[in-house]
């Protein structure tokens, strides 16, 4: 009896033993095969990129993943406490591994007879989604437990919860707390309720299951599960959980798509940063890049341009393109490429070349006086006109639209009707020399040789070109350059300026000229072709412009604040229709996009020469584009 016994302690020995040596090497085995947890020190996470608008408005997002960095200092406590509760209760009491917290979790499903709590800590869970791959073995929960272990030797518990916080997934393409605050309330992680705290926190474990957009009411039984859990552990008092189960799920979604009003300036912008930061860092992320534009005009003029449009024809309207640009700086502060991003990505503000028409007559005008070639006061005969065509032999006899002839008239009454005959006579008198060096200021990429036809806007321009241009004139003769990204931070809270972008302007004509040119654009609109822009109520010059057989509608104004291109048309080129000028179709437009942002009452710039300037008038008398 006593040498079985022995036998049988031997054998049971060995067992031991050799499950012991199988344990060791098991356990060894998946040390050597772990990763390594080192750089989780180190850890910066994929994140998106953030395009804010001029006054730090989020207009979008560029990366992959849209995650938004935030340090646990910036995350509230009761934010993190509803995640605690609903995760890892035990978090800053265990070492990693929480045997009681299995146990009642296999215990509350059992009694659901379904999964309603997983045993998994949270730090188990970083392992998981930063070290492992998702794959549901008892090798890979092995390797995730003796990771867990390792981490809370390595990190503190703060650090392991400023990864889990900033990495989990918790749908609708959001990674992290910041992200999914903004995507389901349209807030920051800082200013949650701890309603819309409880709600995040009960996203771990089915985003799409509990989703407060897709599926209300499971996410409203899970945000309640999380408030009691809350109280469970004394986080919260049960009378305050009992109090807000009640509420009911409130969420304010934002569309985290590219944004219909600001998809083609979204487009510019990814353009420029690429030009100035290296692909790899782009695709890291992190970045926070604020821009020119005003995303309030956007959105508001967005809505006034495209119901404007819907109006001129229900059937088949045609596109449309605008450019705002300040005064001041050169930033755009309004762009639109085209009536429907989703249908048409192709960007007609800047990549859309169309005949001027009469839109560029001002230059011309402002050329004359520029160079002495005609007074301000000068009259000249609005007469039928016939010149050497551009073909050997055949000429060439420009009318005016209506055709009729004026007579004799001054400069500012040719210009505000757009007199033809007269633009051509002034061209002739400036010559092609000097027409040559007004388009090499003006930086148009104009064919050569130039000839008499530009007169009346037969070269093409985009309306970013057409309205930059005409940015001399409210500016006192200062061509600016649009600015699309004023500055570029390296991380989107608190980051360091890596790039800020200057105002750039050179001049083109002097104040003097730029001050008269003032003068007879407000006359186009006080009396001529863009008389609908009067409806604005502030002073504004402008001028309309329309290509043969009516393909092209063009209207480009300015206030002593912004200058405004608004271009209509097809993009095949046919024809608007009988009667659709520029004053018919691009003024409304125009005035129903400038319409969409406030503008102060000040009269344009004027030049006043200093010898004129009196001891008793301030410097401020002479008036300065801003």
């Amino acid at each position: 009896m006593n040498s079985t016994l022995k036998i049988i302690g031997l054998f049971f020995l060995i067992f031991i033993l050799f499950l012991s040596t199988l344990v060791l090497i098991l356990f060894l085995y998946l040390k050597i095969s772990l990763p390594s947890i080192s750089k989780l020190k180190s850890y910066r996470p994929k994140q998106v990129n953030l395009i804010v608008d001029r006054n730090d408005k989020i207009i979008g997002y560029l990366g992959e993943e849209r995650r938004i960095f935030v340090p646990l200092k910036k995350i509230p406590p009761h934010v993190v406490r509803a995640f605690l509760a609903a995760e890892d209760a035990n978090f800053y009491k265990h070492k990693g591994i929480d045997f009681f917290s299995l146990l009642r979790a296999l215990f509350k499903n059992v009694i659901s007879g379904k999964i309603v709590q997983g045993g998994s800590t949270i730090t188990q869970q970083v392992a998981k989604s930063l070290l492992l791959s998702p794959e549901r073995t008892f090798s890979r929960k092995f390797k995730e437990m003796i990771l867990a272990w390792q981490m809370e030797k390595y990190l503190t518990k703060d650090e392991i919860l400023t990864l889990y916080l900033n990495h989990i997934y918790l749908g609708e393409g959001a990674y992290g707390v910041e992200a999914a605050a903004l995507t389901y309330f349209n807030k920051h992680v800082w200013e949650l309720d701890l309603l819309e705290a409880a709600t995040l926190a009960g996203l771990p474990p089915g985003p799409s299951r509990f989703s407060p957009v897709d599926n209300p009411q499971a996410a409203l039984q899970r945000r309640n599960y999380v408030l009691r859990r809350m109280a469970e552990v004394g986080f919260i008092s049960e009378g305050l959980a009992n109090q807000l189960v009640t509420k009911p799920l409130l969420v304010n979604p934002k569309n985290v798509n590219i944004p219909a009003h600001s998809a083609y300036f979204i487009d510019l912008v990814k353009a420029e940063i690429e030009k100035l930061l290296p692909k790899e860092a782009l695709e890291q992320g992190g970045y926070r890049i604020k821009t020119t534009l005003d995303l309030e005009w956007q959105k508001k003029g967005y809505e006034n341009l495209i119901n404007a449009l819907r109006g001129l024809s229900k059937k088949d309207p045609p596109e449309v393109a605008a450019v705002c640009l300040a005064n001041a700086d050169g930033g755009v502060r309004f762009l639109l490429g085209g009536r429907n991003y989703l249908e048409s990505t192709y960007n007609r503000a800047i990549l859309g070349k169309r005949q001027a028409g009469s839109a560029f007559k001002p230059f011309i005008w402002a050329e004359a006086l520029e160079k002495g070639v005609l007074n301000p006061n000068a009259i000249l005969p609005d007469e039928p006109i016939t010149l050497p065509g551009a073909d050997a032999g055949k000429d060439w006899s420009p009318g005016n639209y209506d055709g009729k002839y004026m007579g004799p008239v001054s400069l500012k009454e040719a210009l505000a009707h757009s007199r033809n005959t007269v633009a051509v006579r002034i061209a002739l008198l400036l010559g092609i020399d000097r027409l040559t060096d007004l388009v090499r200021r003006l930086e148009l990429k104009f064919p050569l040789p130039i000839n008499l036809s530009i007169a009346l806007g037969t070269y093409e321009v985009s309306p970013l070109e057409l309205t930059s241009a005409f940015s001399v004139f409210p500016t006192l003769g200062q061509k600016v350059t649009p600015r699309f990204v004023e500055t570029i931070y390296d991380q989107i809270f608190d980051g360091k300026v890596i790039y800020q972008s200057e105002p750039q302007s050179k001049e083109v004509f002097s104040p003097q000229t730029a001050s008269i040119m003032n003068d007879f654009l407000q006359e186009v609109v006080r009396a001529g072709t863009g008389r609908c822009a009067v409806a604005l109520r502030v002073p504004v010059g402008g001028k309309t412009g329309t290509t043969q057989e009516y393909k092209d509608a063009w209207f480009v104004g300015f206030t002593a604040d912004y200058t405004c291109g608004v271009w209509v048309g097809y993009d095949k080129g046919r024809t608007l229709g009988k009667g659709e000028t520029g004053g018919k179709i691009a003024c409304p437009l125009w005035l129903s996009l400038m319409q969409g942002t406030s503008h102060t009452p000040k009269p344009l710039p004027f030049y006043i020469p200093p010898q004129d300037v009196t001891n008793s008038t301030s410097p401020s008398s002479e008036i300065s584009p801003q």
